[in-house]
C-alpha cells in the first residue's frame, strides 16, 4: 500500500476518532522504518506481530532539549562487542510504557546530524524505563510518557540501517508522518463541518433555522473550501512521495502546514456555530478541537514547515 492509499484510510478513520487514528499512524511510521532498514533477522522477529497489531511500535526522536532542533539530540549509543548501550531520555512519546517496540534515534558519532543512528529497542530491554503518564489537552485515547534509557542494552543487530544514517531515516519517516497527520486533520475537520451543517439545519433563532442566515451559509462555504483544499494538498504530497519525486519533501511540508492550520480553523468555526453547546462534552466538537490542536506542533512544528518551504524556494534558480 502506498502513501496515497494510506492517507485515504487515515482520513476516513479520523472522522470517528482523530487521537486513535494518529496513534495508528505513528505505529505505521515506526513499523515501516523497521521494514525498510532492519536486518532480515529483526524484520522476521518483529514485523509479523507489528503488522497484525498484536504489538505496537513508538517513534522516539524528540528530547527534553531537542524539539524542532532534532539534530541536537543528546541520547548516546556506545557499541561494546555484540551490543549497543543507549543512555538518554526521549520526551512526549506516544505509546510510551504501553507499546512493545521503540524506534530510537541516538548519537553514535560526532555532534552533527551525520552522527545520529537509529535503533530498535524492545520494551523488555535491560535499562529501559518510562516516565509518568502525561496529562494532556487532547489525544487522550493514547498514553504519552518519557522513554528513559540508562545503559539500555540491545543486540548490535538492532541497529536500523548503518551508523550515521539515523537522521536521514528519521526525516524520511517524518515526510510520511506529515501526510498522515494532515490526513487526520482533514478527517476530523470534515466530521465537524458535517455536524455543524446538521446543527444549523435544526437550530432555530430569530424565528428561523440558522441555515437561512447568509453569514452562516458563508461560514460553511469557507469551511468546505478549507477541507477540500487541505485534502487535495495532502493527496498531492502523498502521490509525489509514492513517486519518489524530488519535490516530495517540500510538498509534504506545505501540505502538513496548510492542512493542520486550515482544518483546526474549520473545527473552531464548527464549535462557534454550535454556540454554547459546542463547548460541552455532551457534543464531540470540543474533543476534535483538543485533538487537532497538537497537529500544528508534532511531526515538525508548522514554523519548521515554513523553514523547509522557504529553504526550498531560496535554492530555486
Amino acid at each position: 500500500m502506498g502513501r496515497l492509499q494510506a492517507s485515504l484510510i487515515f482520513e476516513a478513520l479520523s472522522t470517528a476518532c482523530v487521537s486513535t487514528t494518529a496513534f495508528l499512524s505513528i505505529h505505521n511510521m515506526a513499523a515501516s522504518m523497521i521494514d525498510n532498514y532492519g536486518t532480515n533477522e529483526v524484520r522476521e522477529k518483529y514485523l509479523p506481530d507489528l503488522c497484525s497489531m498484536e504489538k505496537m511500535a513508538s517513534y522516539c526522536l524528540t528530547e527534553p532539549n531537542a524539539g524542532s532542533d532534532a539534530a541536537s539530540l543528546k541520547t548516546k549509543a556506545v557499541k561494546e562487542g555484540d551490543y549497543y548501550y543507549l543512555t538518554g531520555e526521549k520526551a512526549f512519546i506516544s505509546g510510551g510504557g504501553h507499546n512493545d517496540v521503540y524506534v530510537v534515534m541516538a548519537r553514535t558519532g560526532d555532534d552533527s546530524s551525520k552522527g545520529i543512528s537509529a535503533f530498535l529497542i524492545p520494551k523488555d530491554a535491560e535499562g529501559l524505563s518510562f516516565g509518568k503518564k502525561e496529562k494532556k489537552m487532547g489525544w487522550n485515547s493514547q498514553p504519552t510518557r518519557a522513554v528513559i534509557m540508562d545503559k539500555c542494552k540491545i543486540p548490535a543487530s538492532h541497529l536500523l540501517g548503518k551508523e550515521g544514517q539515523g537522521f536521514v531515516i528519521a526525516m524520511k519517516g517524518l515526510d510520511g508522518g506529515r501526510i498522515n497527520i494532515g490526513a487526520c486533520s482533514v478527517g476530523g475537520a470534515y466530521s465537524c463541518m458535517k455536524a455543524a451543517k446538521e446543527h444549523v439545519q435544526v437550530r432555530k433563532q430569530f424565528g428561523k433555522e440558522l441555515e437561512h442566515l447568509q453569514s452562516v451559509q458563508f461560514k460553511l462555504a469557507e469551511m468546505a473550501i478549507k477541507v477540500h483544499s487541505s485534502r487535495l494538498m495532502i493527496r498531492s504530497a502523498a502521490q509525489l512521495l509514492d513517486e519518489a519525486n524530488p519535490d516530495a519533501k517540500v510538498t509534504c511540508a506545505m501540505g502538513k502546514k496548510f492542512a493542520t492550520d486550515s482544518c483546526f480553523e474549520v473545527v473552531n468555526d464548527a464549535l462557534q456555530l454550535f454556540g454554547g453547546y459546542g463547548y460541552l462534552k455532551d457534543y464531540p466538537i470540543e474533543r476534535y478541537l483538543r485533538d487537532l490542536r497538537v497537529h500544528q506542533i508534532l511531526e515538525g512544528t508548522n514554523e519548521i514547515m515554513r523553514v523547509i518551504v522557504a529553504g526550498s524556494l531560496m535554492k530555486e534558480e
